[in-house]
């Protein structure tokens, strides 16, 4: 029996806005984000299957109106699209947290009437976004900032920020490239958390940023601390 899920947050209200939710974590990722604080996820393997997923979301459905998938990569997973099906058929709301890495995947659960909101992950732009990532899918992640806005999917941009990988000026540069590919809304910063375990160990960082000089007119930045 196929494992995809690593573990279930059995309730949030954190993670899907406006929405008390539960959270399925997908085990594995195509990306080794330096900064990443889920490394068991990432590099583990799932312990939870479909059917474990579908008799949890069944017994929750008069409790919550959301599920998020997030990972690791959910995207990346055959088994998402079948279990989005699963939870719409419940009635629940449905929440993708990805990196943008799969964008036709994005594409087919919107046709379908699978997804409500996304969390789009943007690590830099270009050689930024090898060197935080391990990886080489900045095209990727471009193509599904497209499909988001094309589609209208209700969708937010966020980034996690350590002053040691991304600077200042990059992050103008990020707020400028989002301008010039027509977004207009929150963009939403992360600090890097201090003292938590990542993938890879990275300094101390007290650094902040000024989310006011960041935004422009059409880009409102602010820092999530949740």
């Amino acid at each position: 029996m196929i494992k995809p899920i690593y573990s279930i947050t059995p309730f949030t209200l954190l993670d899907y806005p406006d929405h008390p939710a539960c959270i399925l974590w997908f085990a594995g990722c195509n990306m080794r984000c330096l900064y990443c604080y889920n490394p068991d996820i990432v590099l583990g393997k799932g312990k939870l299957s479909v059917e474990n997923a579908r008799d949890f979301l069944q017994s929750r459905k008069s409790l919550l109106q959301g599920v998020v998938f997030s990972g690791g990569e959910c995207t990346l997973h055959p088994s998402l699209i079948p279990l989005a099906r699963i939870a719409k058929e419940l009635g629940y709301r449905i929440k993708v947290d990805t990196n943008g890495s799969q964008p036709y995947i994005l594409e087919q659960l919107w046709q379908e009437g699978l997804l409500d909101y996304v969390a789009l992950d943007f690590k830099g732009i270009g050689q930024k976004h090898r060197n935080i990532t391990l990886s080489d899918t900045f095209a990727s992640f471009a193509n599904s900032l497209t499909v988001l806005q094309k589609k209208a999917i209700p969708f937010e941009v966020r980034t996690t920020w350590h002053a040691n990988l991304l600077s200042v000026e990059d992050m103008d540069t990020m707020v400028t490239y989002l301008e010039q590919q027509g977004y207009e809304g929150k963009y939403f910063i992360q600090y890097f958390r201090n003292g938590v375990k990542t993938l890879s160990p990275l300094p101390y960082t007290n650094s902040r940023l000024d989310p006011i000089r960041l935004s422009t007119e059409k880009i409102k930045v602010e820092i999530r601390t949740t």
